[in-house]
């Protein structure tokens, strides 16, 4: 269910080129608009679609829950705090779905890289990524499992 771009729609502004972490979003040269260059490396994590302030990328919705001649439409609402996915099926019954965008105020939790300190020499050698352990509230002591627990010589 890969997704593809409204070209009418897009006016360039490249969030889902920025977003996408399979890096198949891209902005073409010649027509200045967003284009999935690899449709089938999608990941289908729908970040571009949730990104896109214009409501210009779309998906196609599988066959198990959306049958042929079906449409599916993901509408942004930051106001609402909400991404809305509407399915239009071909005898005309529409199933509305709505999320939050975030249970956290936009940008409360997020630290501010500018502000945060540059990395030393260590840090870029170390295999840990930035804001490690930190951000992964991995700080706190590991828990202990009392080994008498373990069955002894059962095994699958």
């Amino acid at each position: 269910m890969s997704t593809f771009v409204y070209m009418t729609r897009c006016d360039g502004c490249g969030h889902c080129v920025d977003i996408c972490p399979s890096d198949i979003m891209h902005i073409d040269k010649t027509i200045r608009r967003a284009v999935n260059i690899e449709p089938n490396f999608c990941w289908e994590c729908y970040s571009c679609v949730k990104a896109c302030p214009q409501q210009a990328i779309d998906v196609r919705g599988y066959a198990d829950f959306a049958p042929m001649g079906h449409k599916v439409r993901v509408l942004r609402e930051e106001k609402k705090g909400t991404i809305s996915w509407k399915i239009k099926f071909r005898n005309g019954t529409i199933k509305d779905f709505v999320s939050p965008i975030t249970t956290k105020p936009w940008g409360k939790h997020i630290p501010k890289l500018a502000e945060a300190d540059s990395p030393n020499q260590g840090d870029m050698q170390s295999q840990i990524l930035y804001n490690e352990p930190h951000g992964l509230n991995t700080e706190k002591d590991l828990p202990v499992i009392n080994k008498s627990s373990f069955k002894k010589g059962v095994y699958y």
